[in-house]
Formats: C-alpha cells, structure tokens, sequence
C-alpha cells in the first residue's frame, strides 16, 4: 500500500496507556500491525528513558523516541541523539517558587528524578532537563504559571489539567520529532502526532494529522484535527485503523 503517513507519533500516559498504565492487546496488535505495513512508530513522551523504554521493548520498537517532553531524543534505544539541558540558575528560580507556594514539585536531571520528599539541593552539580508543579489549587497554579511567564526562558505546558511542566524554551515534542523525522528522511506532513495533553498541543498542531484522544483537555480537542476514543477504550488502535489502513467504519469522530 502507498501510505500517506508514515511515522504515528505516540504519547504515553492517557493515550498509548490506559488508566492502569498498560497497553491493551487490541492496541499491541493494531501497532504491530503498522509496523509490519512499514509505519515507523515512535514514542513521544514527557518520561525519562528509563520509564519510557520498557514499553518501547514490549512493541519491539526500534525506532528513535523523544523523551522528557522533547529535552531527548534518541536515534535508537539506548542511542543519545540530542539532550537540551536547562539552565541551573532557572532550576533554582523554580524551586523557590515551589517552596514559596509550599506545593508538590519535581524535577528531572540526567541522573534520576528528584522531588520534594527526595531534594537535596544540588543544582549546580547536576545536569537538569525539566520542571514541573503539581496542585488541585487554580488559583495557586494560576499565580504560579503567572510567575513562570514573568521569569522567560521556558516552555511551559503540561501533562495534566492539575500540572505544570517546564522545559527550556523552544524545547518541546514538536522540535522532538522534527529531528526524528531528520533521522528517517520523512517530513512533517507524513505524521500523525497522538496525545491528550498541552505538552502534546505544538507537535499535533505542526503535524501532518494532529488527533487528541477523546480523554484529551479541551484546548487540545480544538487544536486537533480529529479526535479519537479515550485511552481505556483502544484509541490508538483506532486511529491506525482510521487513517493507516482506511477502515471507514472505525468510529472516529473528524472535527
């Protein structure tokens, strides 16, 4: 078959994952089968490696992935292409936040997570990759992300309607796969980019077909171009359906 898309960009939580964090045979099949029409698939996630690569194994995916929300991108499992480091001075900034607002944060540096429970406050010594809050509170995110967008420097998104995540500015999964797309000599036009979240927002928007999951925010419904099923309910497999292999009866719904 000619196919007009040729790498399916995938997110993880609460789109290739359902709500157990698993992946449903139905989706394993449906990816495999891509696969085997010659489909790269690709995952592009806000996870470190390590997190992310044991679901890489169990797709027997050997394909480059973007990681930490675009900070790496990898040519292959365990091949570094790329890694954006953030800038130690911000990491402090944030974290001052954090303690200022006395909510839960995070950050990822090259040697492993670190959060409130586990900081040990050596910033200097690490190399670090992201940021991120997390609160129920609006009121206290919104006066956070306010404070964010004052200090410049960052991309701000997230993973959640209760998160923010920060990357360095101009770093997110869009500029991720445009280098994988780079590593395989396709354009952006020939991918489908999946995700529910606003750190999937900029790469389905530059997309060749940007799909939210029908669990996605709001904001990324409207940036889409169609909308598939939830994460519990095999939306990707849905998707491969709909637009790799052109079943007109899998119930997509197009905006």
């Amino acid at each position: 078959m000619t196919a007009k898309y040729r790498l399916l960009a995938l997110d993880m939580d609460g789109t290739l994952l359902n709500s157990e964090e698993r992946i449903t045979p139905e989706t394993v099949k449906w990816i495999h089968k891509a696969v085997e029409a010659g489909i790269y698939v690709c995952l592009s996630t806000g996870r470190a490696f390590n997190s992310a690569y044991p679901y890489a194994k169990q797709l027997g995916l050997k394909t480059p992935m973007v990681t930490v929300n675009g900070s790496e991108v990898w040519r292959a499992p365990h091949e570094l292409y790329r890694r954006s480091l953030m800038d130690p001075q911000l990491i402090k900034q944030m974290h001052a936040i954090a303690i200022e607002y006395g909510i839960w944060y995070w950050a990822y540096s090259v040697d492993g997570v670190y959060n409130k429970e586990s900081w040990d406050g050596n910033i200097d010594g690490r190399e670090w990759l992201k940021f991120g809050y997390d609160t129920e509170d609006d009121d206290i995110r919104h006066q956070v992300l306010m404070k964010l967008q004052d200090m410049g420097g960052l991309e701000i998104t997230n993973s959640s309607p209760y998160n923010l995540e920060i990357n360095a500015l101009g770093v997110n999964k869009a500029s991720g796969i445009k280098e994988v797309c780079g590593l395989l000599g396709i354009k952006m036009e020939e991918v489908i980019a999946v995700g529910d979240s606003l750190n999937d927002l900029a790469v389905i928007q530059q997309a060749g077909l940007g799909v939210a999951m029908g669990n996605a925010q709001d904001t990324v419904k409207q940036a889409a171009d169609a909308v598939t099923s939830t994460n519990n309910e095999d939306g990707i497999a849905e998707v491969i359906r709909r637009f790799i292999f052109h079943d007109e009866a899998a119930a997509l719904r197009e905006l």
